[in-house]
């Protein structure tokens, strides 16, 4: 076998690259939304950039397109708001992502929604750290092209969202999470979660439904609700 890698590991790098390529096509969306908002085609990449978290730039130019450069104080705070569940992902990756100070640096520019839940959903430790990896660099990689693409060809594009870019995303999310519902604690924290996210969505920022819906599962594993009458059946 030598250093060939594991089955395992072959599956977290072919997720990983999977959800990157979805996360990356929703780039474009960005692009021409932070253009269109009032940025330039270098303010924009340079958001991608450096501050790299999907949720937190959408909020950004979503406060600036509604309020402009008055918003800036608004549109800063709404998206250092929605990064802050970044710093609970660099707490659980840690133990993963391994020591070095190097190692950690990188690892905190890539440490986003799409790499903790590919890691997360492999159940060997090699694995994790190779899901963890490959799928932040490759959303790095793709989400900074896609995004100058997005602001260069934002205006030919016209509504990004009308070819469904935004739901690519989502749907590599739901792929992840599927095979694990086989218990009724997963199962119960899913569907509080798309409940809670599906009824404030209308009437907050985005992102904010997202942090509320993971208080179900906050909620949920702190109490441990459902492993009880699990293991009462069992």
């Amino acid at each position: 076998m030598g250093g060939s890698r594991s089955a395992a590991e072959q599956t977290a790098l072919r997720q990983g690259l999977a959800v990157g390529a979805a996360t990356a096509a929703y780039g474009v969306s960005f692009g021409a939304l932070a253009v269109a908002s009032g940025l330039d085609i270098w303010q924009t990449c340079v958001l991608s950039l450096l501050m790299f978290t999907g949720g937190s730039q959408f909020a950004l130019v979503g406060v600036l397109a509604s309020g402009g450069a008055a918003a800036g104080g608004s549109a800063i705070a709404s998206a250092a708001l929605l990064g802050v569940r970044n710093t609970a992902y660099g707490i659980r990756m840690k133990p993963i992502v391994g020591a070095g100070v190097f190692r950690n640096v990188a690892a905190a520019w890539v440490t986003i929604d799409e790499s903790t839940a590919v890691s997360l959903a492999q159940s060997d430790p090699k694995a994790r750290r190779v899901g963890f990896w490959v799928t932040g660099l490759a959303v790095f990689v793709g989400w900074n092209l896609t995004t100058l693409i997005g602001a260069l060809i934002g205006d030919v594009l016209g509504d990004t969202r009308a070819y469904g870019l935004d739901a690519a995303a989502a749907a590599a999310f739901l792929a992840l999470l599927w095979p694990r519902l086989t218990r009724l604690q997963p199962v119960a924290v899913a569907c509080g979660a798309a409940i809670v996210a599906a009824a404030f969505t209308p009437v907050l920022a985005p992102g904010l439904p997202v942090i509320l819906a993971a208080v179900v599962a906050v909620v949920v594993g702190v109490f441990n609700w459902f492993s009880h009458a699990r293991r009462a059946e069992s």
